[in-house]
């Protein structure tokens, strides 16, 4: 079990840098020694597989090969990793999940097997799932994994009663919401939190300055009230502003190199999340984190669209009747309908409290 786990480590380190492909990682045994390891690099780049069996070289002849996902069998922006494999001469490779890709899944076991290396399947299944969880949705539906991700004081508040929001969480707490962010391909916010936050939106390393890579900024906008001077459309990276607005004569919308504007109406005059998120799935985005405000984050749960939820939590009370929550929406009706989580963990992150949970699905809700 070590060799997958040192795989499913390095894995890690390529998390919110090869979408569309999957995170892999790639450990090459000769003996009991490691002669080779690797990551899945940026796309058009190496493959895990790829990496680790160069950094063996003729080490690999013989070895053992861990892999967390299935190696591919087909040429895309890159050759084969079955191909690879066998002309390196591993003699054995152990996979932790099959490929859930149609145009893989099972072929690269069987093609291996046909060259004569023995297969062994299932280590660390679980965790391997769970570090492609995005991929493997993307890949079966064309449709973004959805986080809805929100900071709120112990009685659910997310401001004061004035607006004031700054800040509820712990330095700690908002650093890890950023390292969260910057694994992300696409954050998505409301009108009202730019109207209200001016946020930058941006992925930010320890010293506060924004990484190379950003994800793309969404701002659900649906009468195109976005001011030109708001921060996140001067800040490094792209943003899709997304409107109702049909009529071209009524908009105002910004433009500029790294900003892009559609219209995506619902009957009832809102932009249309369902067709949003279909919209992201087809540029390519395979993962999106929505981090409010509260009337965006109602309106996904109402619709049953969040897959994840990452909520951050301050031990500190704000009370006031006219103080936001996190979540509006419709909501549920009774206790019976309201949403709970599965497979939920919870960690300390300095004075607050990290949870992470998954919506069962509508008919377990009541279990």
């Amino acid at each position: 079990m070590y060799f997958m786990r040192r795989a499913l480590h390095l894995a890690h380190e390529a998390l919110g840098n090869t979408n569309p492909n999957p995170a892999v990682g790639a450990v090459v045994v000769q003996g009991k020694n490691i002669v080779g390891e690797g990551f899945t690099q940026p796309p058009g780049q190496d493959h895990a597989e790829v990496v680790a069996l160069r950094q063996a070289g003729p080490l690999a002849h013989g070895a053992t090969l861990y892999v967390t996902l299935e190696p591919c069998v087909h040429q895309g922006r890159t050759p084969p990793c079955t191909q690879a494999i066998i002309q390196a001469g591993i003699r054995e490779v152990h996979y932790s999940v099959k490929d859930p890709n149609p145009i893989v899944n099972g072929l690269g076991e069987q093609q291996l097997k046909e060259a004569g290396l023995r297969i062994i399947v299932g280590e660390e299944a679980d965790a391997s799932q769970k570090l492609n969880e995005a991929y493997n949705k993307f890949i079966t539906t064309g449709l973004p994994f959805v986080t809805a991700k929100f900071a709120t004081s112990l009685d659910g508040k997310i401001a004061t009663n004035t607006g004031d929001s700054k800040w509820i969480t712990s330095r700690l707490a908002r650093r890890e919401a950023h390292r969260i962010r910057a694994m992300s391909d696409a954050v998505i916010v409301g009108i009202a939190t730019v109207l209200t936050d001016d946020p930058q939106l941006t992925a930010r390393d320890e010293a506060d300055q924004p990484l190379e890579q950003q994800p793309l900024r969404v701002v659900i906008d649906s009468q195109g009230r976005i001011p030109p001077g708001a921060r996140l459309l001067q800040e490094p990276g792209k943003t899709l502003i997304a409107t109702a607005i049909v009529n071209e004569g009524e908009s105002k919308a910004i433009s500029g190199p790294r900003i892009e504007t559609i219209s995506i109406p619902d009957r009832s005059g809102t932009v249309d999340l369902k067709a949003l998120l279909a919209s992201l799935g087809q540029a390519g985005i395979t993962n999106v984190m929505v981090e409010g405000g509260s009337a965006i984050l109602g309106s996904l749960f109402d619709e049953h669209l969040v897959d994840k939820v990452i909520a951050f939590i301050a031990p500190v009370i704000i009370g006031g009747q006219q103080a936001k929550t996190s979540v509006s929406g419709l909501g549920a009706k009774t206790m019976e309908h309201a949403l709970r989580l599965r497979n939920v963990s919870i960690q300390e992150i300095g004075p607050d409290i990290m949870v992470i949970g998954y919506p069962k699905p509508n008919s377990d809700q009541s279990e």
